[in-house]
């Protein structure tokens, strides 16, 4: 009896691994078929004949094919999983997931080739001050880990005039707020401004989003949405973000963009290409950032670009959010005049990006930031003493456990960014494997059962109806 092995899925005219592959296969997660391989394919588990098995030959060498008693099980459980010699990288946190012959997995395996994979955004290092505004950089600001971190580095290390954005959305935890409170005072050179949004439009857009992603996690792009109106009004040259560097790297492995993707000298061309029809009907040609603000926008308000549609790197979580946006007018409008007036004329935010590795002495340590903000901002982490990697949000693990399960359903192309992110930095030393197999054991929500973040968005859901 033949079957399909574990993991690989029969989608139109293509088979899909739904997980990760070590070398020679690393990324190759899409084989195209013809017709005559699908009719059998389509018809497994079943006996084969010589006939078949010749039409199917390359698929059952490479092992695609196999017999019943070599089909593969996903475990159901960490206390079953097989781990990464190297990080807390495991095949339950992420089904599907290969080891080579040393015990590695792709991420520890490829480690030294994605080394030089910074960031998708442009890199900045000095940011210069702004002699026609009151702004020199504006930041999202969520009272967590990584967003104070930055806030920190912008207006006491470097001295600049910050204006932060809160959304304060209602899954946001109490350490947040506490920490929040703390930095504003301590940050003299911060103006921040918090917006609460209407609890209809937010509830429409909840439920949207839930119906497709089973969660309804928004963040940071219904806070760009937002807030963009108030960056243009504000005439705020840099928008700066300062993900830690595990979740910009962690976008490569999910294979949301590819290496290209990291080349700044991509970007450039890029910028030049689209700053050529600005220049011929009379507006200013493109700064670096400034095609990465109006495409990040654009795609929030209009939807995905056939440009990015044909490419293949299409993020799924990206177009569930704009597909829920969309459904609400009183949000999109000012969205889409801010758009349109900001690339007539030229006044848009340059996006750009804060290597959190070259600001901190020895590289970023999630344990080493922690104890920087507590001493300097008075910021409060969550009670669970040992986590670290959300810090701001209650509902975290109901998003993880749902890119979870779906991904494991095969529902979903996104491997959980979770599951990718504490893997990377285990294997990057942002975090020791001890400290990273406690947070995946006791913080996060990696589970097959109903986690009570998801029971929690429910009951707010129903609520609001």
């Amino acid at each position: 009896m033949y079957v399909l092995q574990n993991r690989w899925k029969l989608n139109d005219n293509h088979l899909e691994y739904y997980g990760m592959r070590v070398k020679p296969n690393f990324l190759k997660n899409k084989i195209r078929i013809n017709s005559s391989q699908k009719s059998i394919l389509s018809t497994l588990p079943k006996q084969l004949i010589e006939s078949e098995i010749k039409i199917i030959k390359k698929l059952i060498a490479d092992k695609i094919v196999v017999e019943e008693k070599d089909l593969r099980k996903t475990p159901d459980s960490l206390e079953d999983a097989n781990f990464c010699k190297e990080c807390v990288a495991n095949d339950f946190i992420i089904p599907g997931l290969e080891l080579n012959s040393q015990g590695l997995c792709p991420m520890c395996e490829t480690k030294e080739e994605t080394a030089h994979l910074r960031s998708i955004l442009p890199l900045v290092e000095e940011i210069p001050h702004n002699k026609s505004g009151r702004f020199d950089v504006a930041v999202f600001y969520t009272g967590g880990k990584d967003s104070s971190y930055l806030l920190y580095y912008l207006a006491v290390e470097k001295n600049l005039r910050v204006l932060a954005f809160t959304w304060d959305m209602p899954f946001m935890t109490m350490n947040a707020k506490k920490s929040m409170e703390y930095a504003k005072l301590k940050l003299k050179n911060v103006e921040f401004i918090t917006r609460t949004m209407a609890v209809d439009d937010l509830h429409k857009i909840y439920n949207q989003l839930y119906k497709l992603e089973q969660n309804p996690c928004a963040c940071p792009s219904l806070a760009y949405a937002l807030f963009y109106p108030d960056m243009v009004n504000e005439k705020i040259p840099y928008f700066v973000l300062g993900n830690e560097p595990v979740q910009m790297i962690g976008i490569y492995y999910n294979r949301l963009t590819p290496k290209q993707g990291y080349d700044i000298r991509y970007h450039k061309l890029l910028n030049v290409l689209l700053s050529i029809p600005r220049v011929l009907t009379l507006r200013k040609p493109l700064k670096l950032g400034q095609m990465h603000t109006l495409m990040t926008m654009r795609q929030l308000a209009y939807g995905d670009s056939w440009i990015k549609n044909l490419a293949g790197y299409k993020s799924e979580l990206i177009s569930n959010v704009s597909e829920s946006l969309r459904s609400v007018d009183c949000v999109v409008k000012p969205l889409k005049r801010a758009i349109h007036s900001s690339n007539f004329t030229g006044n848009i935010p340059r996006l750009v990006h804060i290597d959190f590795d070259k600001t901190v002495s020895g590289g970023y340590s999630w344990t080493k930031v922690k104890k920087l903000l507590t001493d300097k901002l008075g910021w409060v982490g969550p009670e669970e003493g040992g986590k670290a990697l959300h810090t701001s949000c209650e509902i975290e693990t109901c998003k993880e456990q749902s890119q979870f399960i779906r991904f494991r359903n095969m529902e979903s192309h996104n491997i959980p960014f979770s599951a990718i992110e504490i893997s990377l930095a285990s294997s990057r030393k942002n975090y020791s494997r001890e400290e990273a197999l406690n947070e995946l054991k006791m913080h996060l929500g990696f589970s097959l059962k109903e986690v009570p973040a998801c029971i929690k968005v429910k009951n707010y859901l129903k609520e609001k109806n």
